[in-house]
């Protein structure tokens, strides 16, 4: 399957252009979104790095016919999808002995199951996995995209607890907003989705606005389509464009697909500018909007489901 097909049906009822995932593993060019809401007269079609082996990356391999079906699932993974956290924090909580099976403390993440049944975690039954719920959050600035902090500071859960309805479910958030990055930061009660949407391999877009300041120009931003390596750190393609100038600052948008940590900030700070200002505006198929800073929104459990299919359909082709 095309990356991405599955997922061409979920559109923005927001006042925001459509981020779609696209057909190859690249951030979509200006060419590919002539239609949706850029303005007109910018410099000519991108250039790609024509780089040998930078296509998309080959899938899992199948496995072998031969091999007996497994029954059941890794308990790490049955714990991700029950909303618990993520696989990799679960595998933690595992290596500190806090999980076990009929009282007797797991040892081992892979260890098979078809339920939950006499799971506990500190000492706590879990209870079965509920039905995937994603809401989308306007993260102001000023909060730390953590459950808690040391030092005491604001979290997003502090915000959050006004802004979600009374029936909400524990949720986690997919990938992390920096403290005084603000934007659409998805959150979800399903740590398969979760997973699913924040691996670079999946391709999903991200697009971010920056208010910058310093000397840079449209040619400089053209050629972070061939990615840029900094401070031995490689960082993907990322389509960036100038949005507006007022002397010698400027409005900077970038769609990126790795979200490594502070990617966008690095770029940009790499390139002689100082960010004032970072929003994300969308996430793959979701975006921002008119959502009010601070305000948390349910997507409509149709579109989640429609994603769920079309990421599973990407990872099985």
């Amino acid at each position: 399957m095309a990356h991405g097909a599955a997922l061409n049906g979920l559109g923005h009822s927001h006042n925001h252009r459509r981020t779609e995932l696209t057909g190859d593993r690249r951030p979509p060019s200006r060419n590919d979104r002539s239609g949706q809401g850029r303005a007109s007269g910018r410099p000519g079609a991108r250039r790609t790095s024509g780089k040998p082996g930078s296509g998309r990356p080959k899938g899992p391999t199948a496995p072998s016919p031969d091999l007996p079906k497994r029954d059941g699932d890794r308990i790490a993974k049955l714990l991700a999808r029950a909303g618990l956290a993520s696989r990799r924090e679960i595998e933690r909580m595992i290596a500190d002995g806090r999980v076990a099976i009929d009282g007797k403390v797991l040892d081992t993440p892979a260890t098979v199951l078809t339920s939950l049944k006499g799971v506990t975690v500190d000492g706590k039954p879990v209870a079965a996995a509920e039905q995937a719920r994603l809401f989308r959050f306007h993260k102001p600035q000023g909060l730390l995209t953590a459950e808690r902090d040391p030092a005491g500071r604001p979290t997003i859960y502090t915000a959050l607890r006004n802004a979600l309805p009374a029936n909400a479910p524990r949720l986690m958030p997919v990938g992390r907003l920096d403290l005084n990055t603000e934007g659409l930061l998805l959150m979800t009660n399903d740590g398969e989705l979760k997973r699913a949407l924040e691996l670079p391999s999946t391709g999903i877009p991200r697009t971010y606005r920056a208010r910058t300041f310093g000397d840079i120009t449209q040619a400089q931003l053209e050629d972070l389509m061939d990615g840029i390596e900094i401070d031995g750190v490689r960082y993907g393609q990322i389509d960036a464009n100038m949005e507006r100038r007022t002397g010698r600052n400027q409005w900077i948008e970038m769609t990126l697909t790795e979200g490594k940590n502070r990617e966008v900030r690095r770029v940009l700070e790499h390139l002689g500018l100082k960010v004032s200002r970072l929003l994300r505006l969308a996430y793959g198929p979701f975006a921002l909007g008119d959502l009010p800073r601070g305000q948390a929104a349910e997507v409509p459990q149709k579109d989640v489901e429609r994603l769920r299919k079309g990421l599973k359909a990407e990872s099985s082709s």
